[in-house]
C-alpha cells in the first residue's frame, strides 16, 4: 500500500472521529443500569434457583463487557470530547470491570503503537513466539509457552490472574498518576466489595459476582485474542512494519450476530479501530461501510474464530499462524536431516 493510498484511507474515516454526548449518554443509560438491574434480579434468584441465577449472571457478564467498551472508548479519549469526562467515567467503568484506567489507558496505547511489530512485543498484547524462537528456547521456555498458550490456562485461568493480580499492580516504571489512579482503583473495590459483603453476606457475593466476572473476563480475553490471532495475520520486523497495514491486515472484522455486536459495543469492527482509535464504538460499523478498501480486511464469524485456538506460533517465512504439533514435525523433519547428513558424512 503507497504512502498516498495510506494517507487517504485515514483520512476517509477521520469524520467519524467524533464523540457525540447524545450518543454516549445513551449509551451509558442502556448499559450501565441494566447490568445493576441484572445484578440485583440475580441475588433475588438464588432463593429460586441457581440455574436461574447463573443465567442471569450470562445476561449480566455480557453488559459488564459493554461497560468494558466505555472504559476502552474513554482510554482513548474517544467516548466524550471533553477530556476530563473521559477521565472521570473511565476511572468509574474501570471500578466496575476492575481495570485501572490510567494504567490501561498507557498499556493500551503501545498496543496500538506496536501491534503486528515482532520487534516491539510484550506490553499491552498476548504472548506470541515466532517458530524460530520456539525452536531455539530451552525446554523451560517452551513448557512455559506451551501453558500460557493452553486454552484452559489462556481462558480458564486468565480472567483470574488478570482481575486478582496484573490488574491489581503498578509497572515498575508507572508515573505518579498512574500509580495514583491504581490505588484509587484498588481501594475503591475493596470498599465497594466489603459493603457488599457486609450487607447480602459473602456466600451470596461470591455465587452472583463470580460468575459474572469470571465469564466477561473470559469474553473479553476471547475477543482480544481472536481479533489478532487469525491465520494471515500481519506480523513483521520494525524495518517492514506498517501502521495501517498493521490495523487492517492485522486486526479482523470479527462478524457477529447483531445481539452480540450490540452487547461487545461493535468491538468486531476492529479493523477500523486500530486504523482509527479515536473513532467511538457506536461510528466503527457506518465507519467500516462508507469505506469500501476496508471491507477487504480479514473476515471471520463466530464458527471460524474457533479455528484460532490451534494458531500457537507465528511462522515468519511463511507470514502465518501454525500448530505446535505442525512446529513439532518440522522439528522431528531437521533433526532426522542432521542425522542423516553425520551419517553420509562418516561413511
Amino acid at each position: 500500500m503507497s504512502k498516498q493510498k495510506t494517507a487517504e484511507l485515514r483520512k476517509s474515516v477521520s469524520p467519524y472521529e467524533k464523540a457525540d454526548m447524545k450518543a454516549s449518554i445513551r449509551q451509558m443509560i442502556n448499559t450501565i443500569p441494566p447490568f445493576f438491574i441484572l445484578w440485583f434480579l440475580a441475588y433475588q434468584s438464588l432463593e429460586i434457583s441457581y440455574f436461574l441465577t447463573l443465567g442471569l449472571g450470562i445476561v449480566a457478564a455480557g453488559f459488564v463487557v459493554r461497560i468494558f467498551i466505555i472504559f476502552h472508548d474513554c482510554c482513548h479519549g474517544s467516548f466524550f470530547k471533553n477530556k476530563k469526562l473521559n477521565n472521570l467515567v473511565g476511572t468509574l467503568t474501570g471500578i466496575v470491570t476492575m481495570f485501572p484506567y490510567e494504567k490501561w489507558k498507557r498499556e493500551h496505547s503501545i498496543h496500538h503503537a506496536t501491534s503486528g511489530n515482532l520487534d516491539k512485543r510484550g506490553t499491552g498484547d498476548i504472548w506470541i513466539m515466532t517458530v524460530e524462537e520456539y525452536k531455539k528456547a530451552s525446554w523451560k521456555e517452551r513448557l512455559s509457552y506451551r501453558m500460557y498458550r493452553n486454552p484452559l490456562v489462556m481462558f480458564g485461568l486468565g480472567p483470574l490472574y488478570l482481575f486478582l493480580v496484573t490488574n491489581r499492580m503498578n509497572r515498575k516504571d508507572a508515573r505518579p498518576k498512574e500509580r495514583k489512579n491504581t490505588y484509587i482503583t484498588n481501594a475503591s473495590i475493596v470498599v465497594l466489595y466489603t459493603g457488599m459483603i457486609l450487607w447480602l453476606g459473602w456466600e451470596a457475593f461470591l455465587l452472583v459476582h463470580g460468575p459474572i466476572m469470571f465469564i466477561s473476563g473470559f469474553l473479553g480475553i476471547w475477543l482480544f485474542y481472536v481479533q489478532h490471532q487469525f491465520e494471515d495475520s500481519y506480523f513483521e520486523d520494525e524495518s517492514e512494519w506498517d501502521y495501517v497495514k498493521a490495523a487492517v491486515d492485522g486486526s479482523s472484522f470479527y462478524k457477529l450476530p447483531r445481539v452480540l455486536q450490540w452487547v461487545t459495543g461493535n468491538i468486531g469492527y476492529h479493523h477500523v479501530h486500530h486504523l482509527s482509535p479515536r473513532v467511538p464504538n457506536y461510528h466503527l460499523e457506518k465507519a467500516h461501510e462508507s469505506t469500501p478498501p476496508l471491507h477487504k480486511a480479514t473476515t471471520i464469524t463466530m464458527r471460524s474464530s474457533l479455528e484460532s485456538i490451534k494458531f500457537r506460533l507465528y511462522d515468519e517465512s511463511r507470514k502465518t499462524f501454525v500448530s505446535f504439533s505442525e512446529v513439532k514435525r518440522q522439528i522431528k523433519k531437521e533433526k532426522m536431516s542432521i542425522e542423516i547428513r553425520r551419517m553420509q558424512t562418516r561413511s
